[in-house]
């Protein structure tokens, strides 16, 4: 029998049984839907993280105290870095071109009757350095701030609206633990890292947040909560994490494991990009199930048409049709069923991971890959499960067919 008339029989078939074909197809448009949307998420979690710490600054790199098996302990990290650490870095690191030592709290702050409780960090001038902020409006935090712990402090864009409703807030002061500070700046919009408003913060001079504030004090100097260098260059970033870590490891006189950990954006990227990497591959895993259910609903349904169209068997095998013909016959129907189930599931899974990228922070995009193999699957799914029905209309015998007709 001619291929072509093979499809066309096959195409009347289905289509005269339209309900029964749709639900057929139903588990292979799921999955293919599924499979590309998860994939699509999964690409786009990774996009957007790497967004995320692309946004902390270029070449930055984050000493945070304690040693690496303490990162992983839910306990309170040491307090062994001090704001002389930081500045030996600085004068003492030639690969490094600014650093901006961190001491953070989560405080109350007032202005009038409004409050908002959030990130209070010390700072230094090289802050806007590192960590790539900019100012909108007003002057920021200088050396002589911080020398004289002046009671000043650079608002993020989201706080000042909070506190001043659209109002002109330089000048004016808010209180902080009780305590008077200046608004001398606001920042621009910054954005969220990693679900962290980098907007609803107050900046002030580290040394009036340590003296004045939190009162963190350590026996070698003021107690930071950690530091971020900016390495001259990419190029430099190793360079500067081996020369850090000598460094630190001198003046905390450290004989068997560091204090602190030295961490790049490389290093957070990788880590971020295997767990995403990992789910990724997890949801795609569950969401093809739903294509293996598929494949057996195809081969299911492709079973009980054999059982109903035993007279038709019958009569084309009696009239001369050979058991391959009958074989091509129901082989082609279970891949037109799985084929066009595939195309639709293609279709809503880039429909919905459009949707995804248009109301929510993560890039999805549309894996070409993913498709193909998406694609390619569930027709050999068709291919595969249809095997079994069609081997069984192939061997029916015509004369046993057509009496049990």
């Amino acid at each position: 029998m001619d291929i072509l008339e093979s499809i066309n029989m096959a195409v009347k078939t289905l289509t005269a049984n339209k309900t029964r074909s749709t639900l057929t197809m139903l588990g292979i448009i799921i999955g293919n839907a599924s499979v590309i949307m998860m994939v699509g998420v999964g690409q786009g979690a990774q996009r957007y993280a790497s967004q995320q710490f692309e946004s902390l600054g270029p070449n930055v790199l984050f000493i945070i105290p304690g040693s690496e098996k303490a990162q992983n302990r839910s306990v309170d990290r040491p307090r062994s870095l001090t704001l002389e650490d930081a500045k030996a870095i600085a004068s003492q690191v030639p690969t490094v071109s600014a650093v901006a030592p961190q001491l953070q709290s989560q405080l109350l702050v007032t202005y009038r009757n409004k409050k908002a409780d959030t990130s209070i960090t010390g700072i230094t001038p090289d802050f806007t350095v590192v960590r790539d902020f900019n100012v909108a409006r007003g002057r920021f935090i200088t050396d002589l701030d911080v020398q004289r712990r002046n009671r000043v402090v650079a608002l993020g864009s989201d706080l000042a609206k909070k506190l001043f409703d659209g109002a002109d807030p330089i000048g004016q002061e808010i209180r902080i633990r009780n305590i008077s500070f200046q608004v001398v700046a606001v920042m621009q919009a910054k954005g969220a890292f990693l679900g962290s408003n980098q907007d609803d913060v107050a900046l002030i001079p580290l040394t009036t947040m340590a003296s004045r504030l939190v009162g963190r004090t350590s026996p070698y100097g003021t107690s930071i909560s950690f530091i971020n260098v900016n390495a001259r260059d990419e190029a430099s970033i190793n360079a500067a994490q081996f020369q850090i870590t000598n460094l630190l490891r001198r003046r905390h006189k450290i004989v068997n494991e560091n204090d602190f950990t030295i961490r790049n954006q490389k290093d957070a990227l990788e880590i971020v990009g295997n767990v995403t990497g990992a789910l990724t591959l997890m949801l795609a895993a569950i969401a093809g199930i739903s294509l293996f259910v598929g494949g057996i609903g195809i081969m299911n349904i492709m079973l009980v048409s054999v059982r109903e169209r035993t007279q038709e068997i019958g009569l084309r095998k009696a009239i001369g049709a050979a058991p391959n013909d009958i074989l091509t016959q129901f082989m082609i129907e279970a891949i037109i069923l799985s084929a066009i189930g595939g195309l639709i599931g293609t279709t809503i899974g880039v429909g919905g991971i459009t949707l995804v990228g248009a109301v929510t922070p993560l890039k999805a995009g549309v894996s070409v890959p993913a498709i193909l193999i998406a694609v390619g699957v569930s027709g050999g799914i068709g291919l595969f499960f249809g095997v079994f029905p069609a081997r069984q209309a192939a061997k029916l015998d015509p004369i046993v067919a057509l009496r049990s007709a």
